[in-house]
């Protein structure tokens, strides 16, 4: 029998108590994605000491381009991630190899092609985010910068997947530290001391990814019992790319449809004015921490199952689903709850105009209906993403922002104002319904488990 190390990440991916392997696995998720939306903040605050309204809008419009690139990422490095996952637990450690070289390379090489092409027609994507005359110079100098920085952040979020999915939970989690630290030193440096501005700011989070992407570099190359970064290992083998991007690209169009729906929102509550924009953004913000919570949890535990699935250990999965969901109920019911029963206390923190208040609380308790529900449907995507099962990730990653968009037009249609704000819960509870019927649908099983990971 093996001898696994009970201090390896492998003991917690096949042998520790499940409780113990959920905590091992996702706290230093949900710390790293805790520590890691400072950096949704920390240019705000710096190019905002600047005092210059348009610098401000010009990242405000950039942030679409930033969630984009990173989801660009996604599609290398969640689809080889938890690939890794499934090999692992079926013990083909060899091949691991080739897919860490392939996703790693790949990835940069896809993000200097991605680069050329948008420096190539960097004025229409600026007009397409919506920059306006005043702001039109600044935008397209912050995401040019970005664009120009492509191959880093693609790679770095590829390489962050990675080294989950091989159960590293805290590596990951230090890689994000290191990121976060370094953006608040380059913005400080960049922005404040040689006035870049938002060329600094762009610079600075270019800087940042870089000092992570060593980072995981570095552990991989050095630490890792079962990865190889040695370009020796790349080649375009058709199995692997297969099975990277059926999986990757599931979530990159999960990612773009969060960013059409996010816009297609603004677009019908921009018509009621600004109070309720406003009040959209404060409650946005409240129930993201919940969100941020179980996010952790169910990414934490990607690895867990797909390492599970890989060795063919339906008990062990069985369970980590189980305990993960009671976790998300339980995390997810103390805070709704808390927060619904301190609502106009918990809004007001964040307004003082009594009209504000008045529908901001209106909004806060619908959103919070969506928390009980958008938790599950992602435990149940990153269930289908980890086992491989690409056309059910699919479905899920596209389900929420496809049923949005007819949701919003018929209730904006019909209800006005009131539709608007239910129609995010509405989709969500959808695509909640329709992940739990993808789920419980197991036809032929057993035989799904015995072809796990096919030569």
């Amino acid at each position: 029998m093996e001898n696994i190390n009970e201090k390896s990440d492998q003991f917690y991916l096949e042998k520790a108590p499940m409780s113990k392997a959920i905590m091992h696995l996702s706290i230093p998720m949900m710390l790293g994605m805790s520590i890691g939306a400072i950096y949704n903040i920390i240019n705000a605050f710096f190019i905002g000491l600047t005092h210059d309204s348009i610098m401000l809008s010009a990242i405000t419009f950039g942030l679409p381009i930033m969630t984009l690139l990173m989801a660009l990422g996604s599609i290398w490095g969640v689809g080889g991630g938890t690939y890794i996952s499934r090999l692992f637990g079926a013990k083909e450690t060899e091949k691991i190899k080739n897919v860490s070289a392939f996703v790693l390379y790949g990835s940069m090489i896809f993000g200097v092609a991605v680069a050329l092409l948008c420096m190539i027609f960097i004025n229409q994507i600026t007009s397409f985010v919506g920059a306006d005359v005043k702001a039109f110079s600044a935008t397209k100098n912050y995401i040019s910068f970005l664009f120009l920085a492509t191959p880093f952040l693609v790679a770095n979020f590829t390489l962050e997947q990675i080294v989950r999915g091989e159960g590293a939970a805290k590596e990951s989690m230090n890689g994000i530290i290191i990121g976060t630290i370094a953006n608040l030193i380059f913005d400080v440096l960049l922005i404040l001391v040689l006035n870049l501005n938002v060329i600094g700011a762009a610079l600075a989070f270019a800087i940042s990814n870089l000092c992570s992407l060593i980072y995981y570099i570095w552990y991989l190359q050095t630490k890792s019992p079962n990865i190889d970064l040695s370009f020796k290992y790349f080649s375009f083998d058709k199995k692997i790319m297969k099975e990277v991007f059926s999986i990757g690209i599931s979530d990159f169009l999960m990612t773009s449809f969060l960013i059409v729906t996010s816009l297609l929102l603004n677009n019908f509550a921009v018509q009621y004015g600004d109070n309720v924009i406003a009040a959209f953004g404060v409650s946005l913000r409240i129930v993201q921490l919940p969100e941020f919570l179980c996010m952790g949890l169910f990414m934490g535990i990607t690895p867990l199952i797909g390492y599970s699935y890989g060795a063919k250990n339906k008990e062990r999965l069985e369970s980590a689903m189980k305990q993960t969901a009671i976790a998300i109920a339980l995390i997810v019911g103390v805070f709704s709850s808390a927060v619904y029963i301190f609502r106009k206390d918990v809004f007001s923190l964040f307004a003082s105009d009594k009209s504000l208040v008045g529908i901001g609380i209106y909004i806060l308790s619908v959103m919070l209906i969506s928390t009980l529900f958008n938790g599950f449907t992602g435990l149940i995507t990153s269930y289908f993403q980890a086992t491989g099962k690409a056309k059910k990730a699919l479905v899920m990653s596209i389900s929420q922002g496809t049923l949005f968009i007819p949701t919003i037009i018929i209730a904006n249609s019909l209800l006005g104002l009131h539709g608007i704000i239910f129609s995010m819960t509405i989709a969500e509870f959808i695509t909640f319904l329709l992940g739990i019927l993808l789920y419980f649908y197991k036809k032929d099983q057993e035989a799904d488990f015995n072809l796990v990971v096919q030569e």
